[in-house]
């Protein structure tokens, strides 16, 4: 891969694919035996990051968002289910290359061959040249030695027994958009009753009556007889009427809230037991 870092380095980091959609984030690094050099990631999928999918290294790069690989995200969703178990077989290695339509490396003949099943099941001679990759431990953040190798450290402090590598199982815990419930906005005519006072006005008859002098004109003779005389009263009464008008606007509205939750959940860890033959516990 192209700016070749140090597992440790790779441990983590977000997987993007070519068209920047984050895959998720590397669980384990498998390492080439023959270079040492990484060749294989698993990425952690799905919920709470439960799956991890294979994805190859080939023509990867690094930059500061993550590892950046030649690989859709469809592909590593339906890259054959593998478990991360410490090691890849030739069989496993080679169903993974089909997927992804890369060409197989040349390897060196399998450098197990000859080996019993009980070496295996002990985890001895745990190196599979045929499928030329060896597992970069989470915890540990060491890739697998090979039988003949020896770290620097390692280097002049003479004979040095068998690995046995301890794992522990960690909480990642993440968010989902989930749907909680509906909330619904609606309007409804409810009938209810208004007392309004409005003035009104009506006419009524006032007799007027004035007497007659002579100053006045009364210098006529009258005669006597009988006289009618109509007046038409008139009376304002309320009339009502109604019109619709628009006096209010509503509208529904979502704002995030954050808060914190406490989640639990259950994680696994192996120990070490140390015990001679005799069953004496050794520290």
């Amino acid at each position: 891969m192209a700016g070749t870092l140090q597992p440790q380095q790779l441990m983590d980091s977000a997987v993007v694919d070519p068209d920047g959609n984050k895959i998720g984030k590397v669980g384990n690094v498998y390492l080439a035996d023959t270079t040492r050099e990484p060749e294989w990631i698993t990425v952690k999928t799905g919920l709470f990051g439960s799956k991890e999918s294979f994805v190859p290294l080939s023509g990867a790069n690094v930059d500061n968002d993550g590892i950046h690989v030649n690989v859709a995200k469809d592909q590593v969703s339906e890259a054959p289910r593998i478990d991360a178990d410490g090691h890849l077989s030739s069989t496993e290695s080679a169903e993974l290359y089909r997927h992804y339509g890369l060409p197989m490396p040349r390897t060196a003949p399998d450098a197990n061959a000859g080996r019993s099943n009980q070496d295996r099941a002990a985890g001895r001679g745990k190196q599979d040249t045929a499928a030329g990759r060896g597992k970069m431990d989470t915890a540990a953040g060491r890739g697998t030695h090979g039988r003949g190798e020896r770290s620097m450290a390692d280097a002049g402090s003479g004979t040095r027994g068998e690995e046995m590598i301890r794992s522990e199982e960690r909480l990642h815990v993440g968010t989902e958009q989930v749907e909680t419930g509906h909330v619904r906005l609606r309007k409804y005519v409810v009938t209810e009753e208004q007392q309004v006072t409005v003035p009104v006005s009506h006419e009524e008859v006032r007799l007027e009556r004035e007497p007659i002098t002579e100053a006045r004109g009364g210098t006529g003779r009258a005669e006597l007889g009988e006289q009618e005389q109509d007046v038409v009263l008139h009376a304002e009464k309320p009339v009502i009427s109604k019109e619709t008008v628009p006096v209010e606007r509503a509208r529904l509205n979502t704002e995030t809230v954050t808060e914190e939750q406490t989640v639990t959940g259950e994680v696994r860890k192996e120990q070490f037991d140390v015990q001679d033959d005799a069953g004496k516990r050794k520290h």
